[in-house]
C-alpha cells in the first residue's frame, strides 16, 4: 500500500508542477526575472505551496503517526549555518541560470525536456562530489 501511495502522490505532485508551470524553465526564469518582464504567476503557485504545507505541518506536529501508519519525522534543525546559507546560494544561483529545481528538472526529463536531462546529470554530479567531500572530511576527522 505504501509503495502505491507513494507513486500516486509523485505523479500528482509532478501533474501539479507541469500544470503550475514549474517544470517549464522559460517561466522559472520569467518568474525570476523582477528587473525585467516579470511573470508573477508562479509566485501565486508557491503561495498556495506554502499554504498547504503549513496546514499540513501544523497537522502532522499533532499525530505521532501518519495515516498509513509509519512513524512522522518533522526536521527539528532551527540554526542557520554557513553551510546552509551557502547551499542555499549554490541553489539559487543554479536555478536562476537553468531554470529548474530537482523536483520540476525530473519531471521535465520525463517529459522528454533535453535541457532537463543536462541540468539532471550535472545534479548527480554534483551530488557525487559533495559526497566525496564529505567522505574524505569524515576520513580526516577519524584519523
Amino acid at each position: 500500500m505504501g509503495l502505491l501511495t507513494a507513486l500516486f502522490s509523485g505523479l500528482l505532485f509532478g501533474a501539479g508542477l507541469m500544470v503550475s508551470g514549474m517544470a517549464n524553465p522559460a517561466k522559472v526564469l520569467g518568474f525570476l526575472d523582477i528587473a525585467g518582464q516579470w511573470d508573477p504567476s508562479l509566485a501565486f503557485v508557491m503561495g498556495g505551496a506554502i499554504a498547504v504545507g503549513s496546514v499540513a505541518f501544523l497537522l502532522a506536529k499533532r499525530r505521532k503517526k501518519s495515516l498509513l501508519g509509519r512513524s512522522i519525522q518533522i526536521p527539528a534543525g532551527k540554526q542557520v549555518t554557513l553551510r546552509l546559507v551557502m547551499g542555499s546560494a549554490v541553489f539559487g544561483v543554479g536555478w536562476g541560470l537553468a531554470g529548474f529545481c530537482p523536483g520540476p528538472a525530473l519531471v521535465a526529463m520525463g517529459a522528454g525536456f533535453p535541457k532537463a536531462w543536462g541540468f539532471v546529470g550535472a545534479m548527480l554530479g554534483g551530488m557525487v562530489v559533495f559526497e566525496i567531500i564529505e567522505r574524505a572530511k569524515l576520513t580526516r576527522q577519524q584519523a
